[in-house]
């Protein structure tokens, strides 16, 4: 999945790589959490755009979204069967940039963090599906998801599933939805090849929306990981103390959304 990431490339920089007219300006984000607005590069009359949509996909036909679960990733195996997607896979794909995601990795200890960058250090894509979402006042709201395939042997270890990315080459062919139609589309949701992206694991500073500053992606010391682990340890012990008044743990996941 991708639940978390990063946009540290400047404005212009993205600009130059994603070829959209505007010139948007905002600050980095290192710690990017769904129902956040966040980067979208949409095609619209032959032209790229960029706009800001909320992270989280919201289908036309939902009356309710109170109603309506949270959704910030797309399968790409059911992703043009869905009734939740199939629409937006044939006619608003889109591309999210990006610098690097988060992803926890499940042990019997804790959940450990690890930010994941390309390998060259260059920003990258993700592939997306958007949607407009009317309310019964009128209002609208752009939602988006990312989309998700099943992870190749070298990151399953991490995560059974992994972000779609898109090479700049094939920017045209995933936004053009008059060019390319879906069924062919489809061919580019799989996982990235060997060897593009790498890892480390980062503090469970990460852990904490609220927490946004460049040293979440810096790599995590032995000693670190070796306290964060001795904390997990206790954990158990002082959950069952403080059951009444605790809050559940924040790990980065589903639960935070």
């Amino acid at each position: 999945m991708c639940g978390r990431y990063v946009i540290a490339s400047s404005p212009e920089a993205l600009r130059r790589l994603f070829g959209y007219s505007e010139h948007p300006n905002y600050p980095p984000r290192y710690n990017v959490a769904p129902t956040q607005p966040v980067p979208v590069v949409m095609l619209e009359n032959g032209t790229r755009h960029f706009q800001l949509m909320r992270w989280g996909f919201l289908p036309s036909w939902v009356k309710d979204p109170r109603t309506f679960a949270l959704v910030i990733n797309a399968r790409a195996e059911t992703v043009l069967e869905k009734p939740s997607f199939r629409n937006a896979i044939r006619r608003r794909r889109c591309l999210l940039p990006a610098d690097g995601y988060y992803e926890w990795q499940a042990t019997p200890a804790r959940k450990r963090p690890f930010f994941i960058r390309r390998r060259d250090g260059e920003p990258v894509a993700f592939a997306g599906v958007a949607e407009t979402w009317t309310g019964p006042n009128g209002e609208e709201v752009d939602t988006v998801a990312i989309v998700t395939a099943a992870s190749g042997p070298e990151m399953a270890s991490l995560h059974d599933r992994v972000p779609v990315t898109i090479d700049p080459p094939d920017f045209d062919r995933w936004l053009d939805g008059s060019m390319t139609e879906a069924e062919d589309a489809m061919t580019m949701l799989v996982a990235p090849p060997r060897g593009t992206f790498v890892w480390h694991e980062v503090s469970t500073a990460v852990n904490r929306v609220a927490n946004d500053s460049a040293d979440l992606i810096l790599p995590c010391s032995e000693e670190d990981i070796a306290i964060a682990e001795a904390a997990s340890r206790k954990q158990p012990r002082e959950s069952q103390r403080k059951i009444k008044v605790s809050a559940p743990e924040d790990n980065g996941q589903g639960s935070l959304f």
